[in-house]
C-alpha cells in the first residue's frame, strides 16, 4: 500500500479495519473502494480474495494514530432471515449513506463482551472499553463529510446493541411474526443450517436473559429450535430497546414492509433523517435489489418466489410449526420477559 497506511486510515474509510488476529494483537487492514463496500454483503473473511490489498498491522499502532471526529454510526439490528440486508442495500443507495454489513471486527468484539470478566478474556475489562470506542470511531469513517456510517450488525450482535446505543443516534430494529419467521426458516437447507449451528449458543443467550433455561437443546425439535432462535434474538432486542433511552428506534415488521416496501422504505429513510422522496423509493423498489437475493446478489429471489417457498414450508410442516408455536405461546406463560417482548411486537401492528 502506497503513501503512509497512517495517512490513509485517517483520511477516509478505504482502509477496512477488518478482522483482529488476537494472539498477535494485530488489525488486518483491507483495502476498500466505495463501490467494494456498496457490494460487500459480509464484511468478513469472505470477502478476502488474493487480488484483495491487506495488511497485518499491531491494534497499539492503528491506536495512536489521530482521527477526525464523525457522526456517530446508524444501526440495523435484526432477528435473522428478516430483510435486513435487504434493506442495507436499498437504503445504501442514498448518496449520504455508506453502508457497512456485518463487520467482522465488530462481532468479534461482540464475543469478547461475553466473557470480558471472565478469566479466559483476552482483554482485561478497561482494555475492553477503550477498544469498543477505538472500533466504533474506525467503523465511522466515510469517504465525504456529508456521508454518515449506517452498520448493519450480524443478529446476535445485538447483544452489543444497549452499548452502541448508549448515546443519541437512531437504529432499526427489524423482525417477524413467528408465524412466518418459523416457515422462512424451515424453507431454506443453509438457514437449517445455520439454525442448527447456532442453536446451543442461542439457547445460552436466552437462558441468560430469562435467568433460567427454558428447554434442554437435546429435548427440541428442529421447529422448536427456529422458534427458540426467535425468541432468542426478539428477547435480545427488546432488552436492548429498554435499556436503550438515548437512542431513536423504529421497530420493523419484514411482513408489512413487502406489503408496502417503497412506503416503508420512504418510513425508514426518514426515520434516519435522509430525504427520500417517494418516486426514487418506488424507483428502488421496482429495481434489481429487490428481485435478487441479497446476501448473493448473483442469484434471483423475488417476493413472489419467497412467497411460494413460505406456502410450501408451511404445506410440509404444518404439525411441526403449530407445535412449535404452541411451546413459545407456553414458554411466555413461565417467562414474563419473553411474553412482554412477544406483546410489544404484537402492540405495533
Amino acid at each position: 500500500m502506497t503513501n503512509s497506511w497512517q495517512n490513509q486510515f485517517s483520511q477516509d474509510a478505504r482502509l477496512l479495519p477488518h478482522l483482529v488476529d488476537l494472539p498477535s494483537d494485530q488489525v488486518l487492514l483491507s483495502h476498500l473502494t466505495e463501490g467494494d463496500y456498496r457490494k460487500a454483503s459480509f464484511l468478513d473473511q469472505r470477502i478476502i480474495t488474493p487480488q484483495l490489498q491487506r495488511q497485518l498491522v499491531p491494534w497499539s499502532e492503528l491506536s495512536a494514530i489521530d482521527l477526525p471526529q464523525t457522526a456517530k454510526p446508524q444501526y440495523i439490528f435484526h432477528i435473522g432471515h428478516v430483510g435486513s440486508t435487504l434493506l442495507s442495500r436499498l437504503l445504501g443507495e442514498i448518496d449520504e449513506i455508506l453502508a457497512l454489513r456485518e463487520p467482522q471486527l465488530l462481532r468479534t468484539l461482540c464475543e469478547i463482551s461475553q466473557i470480558k470478566d471472565e478469566p479466559e478474556s483476552p482483554w482485561s475489562p478497561e482494555m475492553y472499553e477503550q477498544r469498543f470506542s477505538e472500533t466504533v470511531h474506525w467503523l465511522s469513517r466515510s469517504f465525504d463529510p456529508d456521508q454518515r456510517v449506517m452498520i448493519k450488525a450480524s443478529s446476535f450482535v445485538s447483544e452489543l446493541a444497549p452499548q452502541l446505543l448508549a448515546t443519541p443516534t437512531d437504529a432499526l430494529f427489524l423482525y417477524a411474526p413467528l408465524d412466518r419467521y418459523i416457515p422462512t426458516i424451515l424453507a431454506g437447507e443453509a438457514s437449517v443450517q445455520e439454525t442448527q449451528m447456532m442453536a446451543g449458543a442461542r439457547l445460552k443467550r436466552l437462558s441468560r436473559h430469562l435467568g433460567d433455561a427454558p428447554a434442554h437443546l437435546w429435548k427440541l425439535s428442529l421447529a422448536q429450535r427456529v422458534a427458540m432462535s426467535w425468541m432468542c434474538e426478539l428477547v435480545t432486542l427488546f432488552v436492548a430497546e429498554k435499556a436503550s433511552q438515548a437512542a431513536n428506534i423504529l421497530w420493523m415488521d419484514f411482513e408489512s414492509f413487502l406489503d408496502d416496501p417503497a412506503g416503508q422504505l420512504v418510513s425508514a429513510a426518514s426515520h434516519f433523517g435522509l430525504d427520500l422522496s417517494e418516486q426514487k423509493a418506488s424507483e428502488l423498489v421496482s429495481g434489481p435489489i429487490m428481485s435478487s437475493y441479497s446476501k448473493a446478489p448473483e442469484h434471483d429471489y423475488s417476493p413472489n418466489l419467497r412467497q411460494e417457498l413460505l406456502a410450501e414450508a408451511n404445506r410440509d410442516h404444518a404439525q411441526a410449526i403449530l407445535g412449535a408455536i404452541a411451546w413459545v405461546e407456553e414458554t411466555a406463560g413461565r417467562f414474563p420477559l419473553v411474553a412482554e417482548a412477544i406483546n410489544w411486537i404484537e402492540t405495533r401492528k
